[in-house]
């Protein structure tokens, strides 16, 4: 297997694997941006990291994005999510297991949620928030 050097995108299927994910995780993240309890921020990030290793094209569009880029450019520098993010992730994972108890989900899947919820909440509370502009 060839090594891939700094800066080169891979080639072959593998490449096509992660430009499909960039999409999908491009088109989540638009969805994210109308509806209020899908968050936007995770799929941004994929979507760089699918995009870094398919298409220097697509990978400067998203760092260049009005939106999107922002975003981006706080996590690589600063390891950084916005308040606004945290906030409407938070409320995001709060309404997702509303959800589940409105739906009388089974005990063992609300166990398994409230760990899994908890445990993304914590992680993204605890980052940083980016530095005033």
């Amino acid at each position: 297997m060839v090594e891939q050097q700094p800066g080169q995108s891979p080639r072959g299927p593998l490449r096509v694997v992660w430009f499909v994910v960039g999409l999908l995780m491009v088109l989540l993240a638009g969805l994210g941006v109308a509806l209020p309890l899908l968050p936007t921020t995770p799929f941004i990030l994929v979507a760089a990291f699918a995009f870094a290793r398919s298409s220097r094209r697509w990978s400067a569009w998203l760092h260049t994005h009005p939106l999107f880029g922002p975003l981006i450019h706080h996590w690589q520098q600063y390891g950084a999510i916005s308040r606004r993010a945290k906030i409407l992730g938070v409320t995001s994972m709060v309404g997702v297991f509303a959800l589940s108890l409105a739906f009388q989900a089974p005990l063992p899947v609300l166990v398994v949620q409230a760990m899994v919820l908890s445990a993304s909440a914590v992680f993204l509370l605890s980052r940083p928030s980016p530095p005033k502009p």
